[in-house]
């Protein structure tokens, strides 16, 4: 796992179903690995044996997360609203 920094980016070599990447990045290693080790788990969730099928896999994988993400947003959008809503209740009153 190989790191060097080059320009303000770190190199941080990641295993993604079973190849190492070399990402290039500013984020922190502890953050940079954690987000590969998920992508990593979901292309397993989508393929027991992502390897002849990586690159779908990991079509899959993003699309998944992509999904995760939204569902969350929409999620955290609608408890704010909520929350307004009480605020403009509580001063109203």
């Amino acid at each position: 796992m190989s790191e060097e920094e080059a320009g303000g980016h770190t190199a941080i070599t990641v295993e993604l179903a079973g190849e190492q990447y070399t990402l290039r990045t500013d984020a922190d290693e502890a953050y940079t690995r954690r987000c590969a080790a998920l992508v990593d788990a979901r292309m397993k969730e989508v393929a027991s044996d992502p390897g002849p099928y990586a690159k779908k896999a990991a079509i899959m994988a993003a699309l998944s997360l992509a999904d995760e993400l939204f569902k969350q947003q929409a999620g955290i959008r609608a408890k704010s609203q909520a929350l307004v809503e009480r605020i403009e209740a509580a001063i109203e009153d």
